[in-house]
């Protein structure tokens, strides 16, 4: 095997047919963070076939052509890849991030080991000291309910292979671990409204008779998203992006067809506003807000649900998305119903994806070491 930097295309190219693609491991989202002031690296573990030298020479003059093309022999030598940012956060060190990534089998054990040394090796000599990685990884499944899946096989052990090569999970992450997703299964919009749970189909059936219209939004108007999301961030106490961010978004996705930004709403009033990635075979429901005067009156939120539901069934998605969730059901959980607005649509259908989770591994253990000290002593 050999370990070798990639242009972002030859990336692209390779994401798109992995089995662990996420829309968090593209060009695009490199770009976001350069436009953030992070530095963005692409990697590359390939077969025999050629050597580093070759590669990283073959990648410069892809990078000077339009294409960013490469050697077909190449492309299908490439066995794993990841997209990594690095931006200096600590003396002058720097952090690696792999959001979505890396893109690899992590039961493989001797490719995860040698790209993980690899990757360990390039950071240290990049003047990093640590790499965090949160992989769009699944390690178990679950039914709607919470039951694991008996006829899944888990893939835990991926977890300890990390944790031997001396990654940590990170229990607070920005990123879900739990997700809730429907398989859309190639059923027609009619079919999949008739196995929504009862009151959901009410819901969206009260929204229909209520006159609930819902519309993309054009970049001008994603003012009307932020304005919604920020008065519910601060109704249930989470962080909401900023303008910039949704706009950034839709510049570097909506051109590639890969995001949509819709609001609900009736006689001209915007009642509900959400964020979508079309990404792969899925649907991605990220971000959303609405209007709590006219939650309960007009049900916009599942108009908007809907709205997206059908359209990925009428484009041939396999999977929609509804994203996170905060671990498996407890009624106990103030975030309960989250879970339980998203299990209503995908009755039986719906089911609970576990990911790997968030680690981080240490690339200079002294300077690592040090600046977790430094955090203890600073939050005390």
């Amino acid at each position: 095997m050999n370990f070798a930097t990639i242009d972002g295309e030859t990336f692209r190219e390779f994401a798109s047919k992995s089995k662990y693609k996420s829309f968090m491991q593209t060009p695009e989202i490199a770009k976001l963070r350069e436009q953030s002031g992070w530095t963005v690296y692409y990697f590359a573990v390939t077969e025999e076939s050629q050597p580093n030298a070759a590669i990283r020479e073959v990648a410069k003059s892809a990078a000077r052509t339009s294409s960013g093309a490469k050697p077909q022999s190449e492309k299908d030598s490439i066995i794993a890849a990841a997209m990594l940012v690095a931006k200096p956060s600590f003396l002058g060190k720097s952090v690696f991030h792999c959001p979505g990534g890396p893109l690899l089998d992590y039961e493989n054990k001797t490719l995860l080991h040698f790209f993980v040394k690899n990757l360990k090796s390039f950071i240290k000599s990049h003047n990093g000291y640590v790499l965090h990685i949160d992989p769009y990884y699944e390690i178990n499944r679950y039914d709607r309910n919470g039951e694991p899946l008996s006829n899944y096989k888990s893939h835990q052990e991926a977890t300890h292979y990390l944790e031997s090569l001396g990654f940590s999970e990170l229990k607070d992450a920005s990123q879900p671990k739990y997700l809730f997703v429907m398989e859309l299964d190639g059923r027609t919009p009619d079919q999949i409204l008739s196995d929504f749970k009862r009151n959901t189909r009410n819901h969206v059936k009260k929204a229909e008779k209520k006159g609930v219209k819902v519309r993309e939004l054009k970049r001008e108007e994603l003012g009307t998203l932020k304005r919604i999301t920020e008065s519910t961030s601060k109704r249930r106490n989470f962080t909401d992006r900023s303008l910039s961010y949704y706009e950034q978004m839709y510049d570097l996705f909506a051109p590639r067809h890969e995001v949509k930004f819709l609001v609900a709403e009736a006689d001209g009033i915007p009642l509900s506003a959400a964020m979508f990635m079309l990404y792969g075979d899925e649907v991605v429901y990220l971000f959303s807000g609405s209007d709590e005067k006219y939650m309960k009156e007009y049900n916009a939120q599942y108009a908007i649900q809907w709205h997206m539901i059908k359209y990925a069934a009428e484009h041939g998605y396999k999977i929609y998305n509804f994203y996170g969730i905060h671990g498996l059901p407890d009624k106990s959980d103030p975030d309960y119903g989250i879970y339980d607005f998203k299990k209503g649509f995908g009755a039986d259908y719906g089911r609970i994806v576990e990911l790997i989770g968030t680690f981080e591994l240490p690339a200079n253990k002294p300077f690592f070491y040090l600046h977790q000290l430094l955090s203890k002593l600073k939050h005390h």
